[in-house]
């Protein structure tokens, strides 16, 4: 299938490109605002879909908007005529198509005319208005608050807030781009008019909070939920916009005679990660929970784990090695430690299900040989 892009430079032509690039069965045709308007129709005659993402959304002439947006759309619509077939368009409008403004007059003339051809031509047609889209790629400082904020507080440049309170509506890049494709691919009932999920309401001060503890995160070492819906999207699209210089961040590291003790990450309300070393011999832990619990991988080396209980004096002693990764758990109520057993260093990874608190660090000293 040969597919044709108008607008294939911007924001959401590059998204739509690099995730058809993906796909053998599809050869992307570009037109971009640097090519004549005279290679519409020579471009429209050689492909089986349009994806129609060009326009004008910030013109320094009012009357622009009508010029790159309806107009243009028109002339695609003559182009589609002049081909003679029913060639599908999909087109990018946007939610503002609903209101009295420059802008929304030019994206809804531009619909009329679609529409019009759907019904002369054939052609299905498929509106999407839009609300703002995000993620990345969108230029900063231009007409999206995420970019720009994402762009700035990554770079901890200040950000301007008129109305902390004002809501805005968001839908994400690639929760856009899988409806296009899901469109181009038959995978939904035709309408005319067709809607993005999932979409999402929050304030400009709550995006703001929302970005800035993205960046604060690397310092506290405590991750956002950034595991699904908006947070997910929202880190997403803060990362990429990291300049190379700040792909990496330093964490602490704390070393005595037995090695050295790492902590990588910490949640809000799924414990931390970390890791240590032991040199030959060393003997880690000591200590016994209440209520925490911890997971144990050996990556490197060959470790023995022993255990007892506080009250009865059960013993239980195992052996794990980097070549099986295993997981072991600490079980509350039973004191523990791990020694490194064999030659070389050892290195051992370990989940805690909370973060340490100093003032209440449920971890008490009990040597593992004494009897209870």
């Amino acid at each position: 299938m040969k597919v044709l892009i108008t607008g294939a430079n911007g924001f959401v032509g590059q998204n739509l490109i690099a995730h058809l690039n993906e796909r053998a069965d599809i050869e992307v045709l570009r037109f971009t605002r640097e090519d004549s308007l005279a290679s519409l129709p020579e471009l429209v005659e050689q492909v089986d879909c349009i994806f129609h993402l060009a326009g004008v959304n910030r013109p320094q002439d009012p009357e622009e908007f009508q010029i790159g947006n309806a107009d243009l759309t028109r002339t695609l619509c003559e182009a589609i005529k002049l081909c003679g077939r029913q060639i599908p368009v999909l087109y990018t409008s946007s939610s503002q198509a609903e209101l009295d403004n420059p802008y929304g007059s030019s994206k809804r003339s531009a619909e009329e005319a679609l529409l019009e051809l759907q019904s002369s031509q054939g052609s299905p047609v498929h509106l999407f208005r839009l609300p703002n889209v995000f993620g990345k790629w969108a230029r900063p400082n231009y007409n999206s608050a995420v970019a720009t904020f994402c762009h700035n507080i990554s770079r901890d440049l200040p950000i301007q807030i008129n109305d902390p309170a004002a809501r805005i509506n968001l839908v994400y890049i690639d929760d856009v781009i899988r409806s296009f494709i899901d469109v181009m691919d038959g995978k939904v009932a035709y309408e005319p008019f067709v809607s993005v999920e999932p979409q999402y309401s929050i304030t400009v001060g709550e995006l703001a909070d929302q970005v800035h503890a993205f960046r604060n995160s690397r310092t506290s070492m405590i991750t956002e939920p950034v595991g699904t819906g908006l947070v997910r999207a929202l880190y997403s699209t803060y990362l990429s916009y990291l300049p190379p210089e700040r792909f990496t961040y330093e964490v602490p590291k704390y070393g005595d005679p037995r090695g050295v003790f790492v902590e990588m990450l910490k949640t809000k309300d799924s414990g931390q990660f970390s890791f240590f070393t032991a040199h030959p011999g060393i003997t880690r832990g000591g200590h016994y929970h209440h209520s925490k619990t911890e997971k144990f991988l050996v990556i490197k080396g060959r470790a023995c784990f022993r255990f007892r209980h506080i009250v009865t004096g059960e013993f239980n002693e195992l052996f794990t090695t980097g070549d099986q990764p295993e997981i072991v758990e600490t079980v509350p109520g039973w004191t523990h430690d791990i020694t490194n057993v064999g030659d070389d260093e050892m290195i051992v990874m370990l989940w805690a299900n909370e973060i340490f608190d100093r003032e209440h660090p449920d971890t008490y000293a009990r040597p593992v040989c004494t009897e209870a």
